[in-house]
């Protein structure tokens, strides 16, 4: 083992960086004997030093002048765990050019500055490791870059966003509406105040964002493909599924189809047989497919303090060890390679989950139907309850007539056909809104 050790400092020091400076701290051996030298926690940088922590740090650590690290040529590595775009990136640039190697879980930033970042780093001869970005402790990052390097990954189905799978599990298992859940889920920690990034779509996007440009070495913005969130969802719809035989899940997926790639972010019935559909709770779960190895799985704790803390700390024993610098360079896929067509929106091919709502009287299905038919989509299955429950009934103010739910499986058929019916299905005075629609994956 050498003893010369590994010079890292901290910036930030909230839920995350707390673990991470914790096991820095209490578990100094084990470290060492992992990384093949020491790793030394030298500088902690926070906005307020007199803040009281629930962590005590060596004497000298702690500091909020951040050119204590800048200009400190003995500190090798920062861990930056500040959220949101700026002054993070003017902040990771600033310790590259300063020599340092940088390690991050800020996905905002590397979704949308990575490219940008990766090549400065490349350029100064630093690495930017960020295995915590994703999925937090499940190690995503090094699986793409090390262990399935033999493979071209053409399939990734994932939940990415532990907020929005508890969320889901709660509404379907305890039969509480979305509102109640969400107020639960922020109760326990597994939502933000503002839970919008969780629940919209966005984290989850970020995160795809980045696998893709990893399996397929194309960037894509967020607003190059279709992203759509679970606020809109009703108790009513999870049931509805689970009687199907299936399970709501907001899947992140980034796939080949066809030379191009299909891309998208959207609740979706999974097939109660799949391993997707049997993760519950605030946990993260990644299908992978590659042409060599064919499918694998990993699961575990999306996010918390001690596994995104788990994450980083693999960070620093691989820059210790040198993995990181060589992986980092490996993963100059932007460039190797042309980016991949993403399919159009409309052209994405599915089965889809269809539930309408109608005022109760003769000859209502049969339009719908005619209509469906008319745009090329195909029923496999029609599920009109006899006497619906009775927070699904409503008395349409309109006609007096009652309105009930009707939901309709569909046979592969593409999104474009279904906003073609779209079209056609506005004009019918015998539906009320909302109309459902999600995707099925079986």
């Amino acid at each position: 083992m050498s003893q010369t050790p590994l010079s890292a400092a901290l910036i930030g020091m909230g839920t995350v960086g707390t673990g991470v400076a914790r096991i820095l701290l209490e578990h100094s051996e084990r470290l060492a004997r992992r990384a093949g030298r020491p790793i030394l926690l030298r500088r902690v940088v926070v906005q307020n030093a007199g803040k009281p922590r629930d962590l005590s740090l060596p004497d000298g650590v702690l500091t909020d002048d951040l050119s204590r690290v800048l200009n400190d040529s003995e500190i090798d590595v920062v861990v930056q765990l500040i959220g949101g775009i700026e002054p993070a990136r003017s902040i990771m640039r600033s310790l590259i050019d300063a020599g340092k190697d940088v390690i991050t879980a800020n996905k905002a930033l590397l979704c949308e500055h990575g490219e940008e970042l990766f090549n400065h780093a490349r350029e100064q001869s630093r690495s930017i490791s960020f295995e915590a970005a994703v999925a937090g402790g499940i190690p995503i990052i090094a699986v793409l870059g090390r262990s399935l390097a033999a493979n071209q990954i053409t399939s990734i189905e994932a939940i990415l966003n532990g907020t929005s799978n508890f969320i889901l599990t709660q509404m379907l298992g305890t039969g509480r509406p979305y509102g109640e859940v969400l107020r639960h889920a922020q109760e326990l920690g597994y939502a933000e105040a503002d839970p919008t990034m969780d629940v919209d779509g966005t984290d989850a996007a970020q995160k795809l964002v980045i696998l893709t440009q990893l399996a397929f070495g194309t960037k894509v913005s967020l607003s190059g493909f279709a992203r759509r969130g679970i606020a809109d969802l009703e108790l009513a719809d999870l049931q509805y599924a689970d009687e199907l035989g299936y399970t709501v899940k907001l899947l992140a997926v980034s796939r080949l189809v066809g030379g191009s790639l299909e891309m998208h972010v959207q609740p979706t019935l999974v097939h109660r047989d799949r391993p997707l559909a049997k993760v519950d709770g605030a946990f993260n779960m990644l299908a992978m497919e590659g042409d060599c190895v064919g499918t694998t799985w990993f699961a575990g704790p999306g996010a918390g303090r001690m596994p995104t803390a788990s994450a980083v700390i693999a960070d620093l024993i691989d820059t210790a060890t040198g993995r990181a610098s060589r992986t980092f360079r490996r993963l100059d896929v932007w460039h190797e390679q042309p980016p991949i067509p993403i399919q159009p929106a409309e052209k994405i091919a599915n089965r889809y989950y269809l539930r309408f709502n109608v005022l109760d009287r003769p000859h209502v299905f049969a339009e719908i139907a005619d209509i469906l038919g008319r745009c090329g989509i195909s029923l496999a299955s029609i599920i009109q309850h006899e006497s619906p429950e009775p927070a699904l009934r409503t008395a349409d103010s309109k006609t007096d007539g009652t309105v009930v739910p009707v939901v309709v499986m569909t046979h592969r058929t593409s999104a474009g056909s279904l906003l073609a019916a779209d079209q056609k299905l506005d004009a019918l005075a015998s539906l009320r809104p909302p109309r459902i629609r999600m995707p099925v994956a079986d």
